[in-house]
């Protein structure tokens, strides 16, 4: 959403969406994906120093990870679905 003020300024109204992780997959890099409640994609790489996630490289802490919620930033600019969320 974008409010106009007068004299005329725009402010972009920040919108967080935070979806669930339903799983894990990677990329054609082999980087860590997070599937996302919504349907989309989301990298959760570990790089250190610049990215510093260590559970991502382990199956148990990643497992411990689902349900927790991530802010999708695709959600907030409306992006077309990575994929088609099972039913359950």
């Amino acid at each position: 959403m974008i409010l106009v003020l007068h004299p005329p300024i725009l402010i972009k109204k920040s919108s967080i969406m935070l979806q669930a992780i339903i799983g894990f997959d990677t990329d054609e890099e082999n980087h860590w994906v997070a599937k996302l409640h919504c349907g989309h994609n989301q990298h959760v790489r570990h790089q250190p120093p610049f990215i510093n996630r260590p559970w991502v490289i382990n199956k148990i802490t990643r497992m411990e990870k689902l349900g927790q919620e991530l802010n999708c930033v695709k959600c907030d600019n409306g992006a077309v679905k990575d994929f088609t969320p099972c039913k359950a």
